[in-house]
């Protein structure tokens, strides 16, 4: 099982933790928030996000694609400020596809493609034929529905239209973050993504989510689940986790790997802690077989996501985060297509002795704001009747 991950970290937080380091502090560095990214006082959230997206369009992109996609994209994160738009909210709006962000693109496509001459002047080929030949006027509208037929329960491709244009960052951010400045705030949230599913196994603490996979770098993750005010355990969380195969493939995108591979749900004792075995994750391209990886195309964008676990950590009584933690010593940390990474979500894997289960080891705390302390905060969606609503969370 050797380790494919480039043998120098990236210098985004220096590795200064060891194993023993890690043993002998409970105060894990995994995990740990190191306050608000930019200062809530000039600006309530990121302002520095939405030009990022903008400016993440390469070089060979067209003109008129760079214009147009460069619009929608801040009009429609400025509509999303301007309103506060929840995670519920917006995941209700991608139920109903086309009528929102997927509409929005697919009649910007339909619009420019009415202009167009036979020959693709404006540099739209890739979105209205698979072979450099016009399909119609109307094959903007078609796109449009594309997103939908193509998203059932294993797949979701209308969130992941969304996921590149940066807009489930953003109400990720909108909905979870706190209006203070706080130094040890709950554990940052992440976009959920297109490929959780519900009803993942319920496993017994230190199992393992692997089956069928040899290769691999095998890893045993621990921490706590603690109250990220007082710093006591949380009995009775519930840990949602899944990632990909050393192939870059969730298990329902690949038909080699059993079903709910990769995946399982941990619950938490009084003390609070958890462990159980997984694999180190992998970077992997989003599908590019569909509008999404077609829009990337059109924007000269890569479709690499840097290696991640996905996390939904939920509790009675507290607050549900959904998240991802990401290998530091991915080489795509800093470009991540879908534009998720956090700075306190960087983790460092480290290497294990003795144990013939796992060759690392990966501690990580996870800390939850009840529903009254989110209140408190002006932390949107802060009530047990919103948080409810969440895709994924029970109570």
């Amino acid at each position: 099982m050797a380790n494919a991950h480039p043998s120098q970290p990236l210098t985004l937080v220096p590795e200064t933790t060891t194993t023993a380091d890690a043993a002998q502090n409970p105060s894990l560095p995994n995990g740990h928030s190191n306050g608000p990214a930019t200062d809530p006082s000039n600006h309530r959230f990121d302002p520095t996000f939405t030009q990022r997206v903008i400016d993440a369009t390469g070089p060979k992109a067209q003109p008129r694609i760079r214009k147009v996609m460069a619009s929608m994209i801040q009009h429609i994160h400025d509509f999303a400020r301007e309103n506060e738009i929840t995670v519920e909210e917006w995941m209700a709006g991608v139920e109903m596809i086309g009528e929102r962000v997927e509409g929005i693109v697919g009649f910007e496509i339909w619009r420019l493609q009415s202009q167009q001459t036979v020959d693709g002047a404006h540099g739209f080929p890739a979105w209205y034929s698979s072979n450099g030949q016009l399909k119609g006027r109307r094959s903007g509208l078609v796109e449009i529905n594309e997103a939908g037929r193509m998203s059932d329960a294993k797949r979701n491709e209308g969130q992941l239209l969304c996921d590149v244009i940066g807009l489930e960052s953003l109400v990720d951010e909108i909905t979870f973050k706190l209006a203070a400045s706080v130094t040890d705030a709950p554990t940052s949230t992440a976009i959920l993504g297109p490929f959780w599913r519900a009803d993942a196994p319920h496993r017994a603490m230190g199992d393992t989510t692997v089956h069928g996979i040899e290769d691999g770098d095998h890893t045993l993750m621990y921490g706590r689940v603690t109250d990220y005010l007082t710093g006591e355990p949380v009995e009775g969380a519930e840990l949602d986790v899944w990632h990909t195969a050393p192939n870059g493939l969730y298990e329902q995108q690949d038909e080699g790997q059993v079903d709910m591979n990769l995946r399982g749900r941990f619950t938490t004792g009084k003390d609070g802690k958890y462990w159980f075995y997984c694999l180190r994750p992998t970077s992997y391209p989003i599908p590019d077989d569909g509008p999404a990886g077609r829009l990337l195309g059109l924007l000269d964008r890569h479709p690499m996501r840097p290696a991640h676990i996905h996390f939904i950590v939920s509790a009675p009584g507290y607050k549900p985060i959904v998240t991802q933690i990401f290998d530091r010593r991915d080489e795509h940390i800093t470009n991540d297509a879908v534009f998720a990474v956090k700075e306190s979500l960087i983790v460092d894997f480290l290497p294990r002795k003795g144990d013939p289960k796992a060759d690392f080891e990966l501690p990580y705390d996870f800390k939850l704001a009840t529903f009254e302390e989110a209140q408190k905060h002006s932390l949107v969606g802060a009530t047990e009747e919103s948080a409810s609503l969440g895709v994924g969370v029970r109570h």
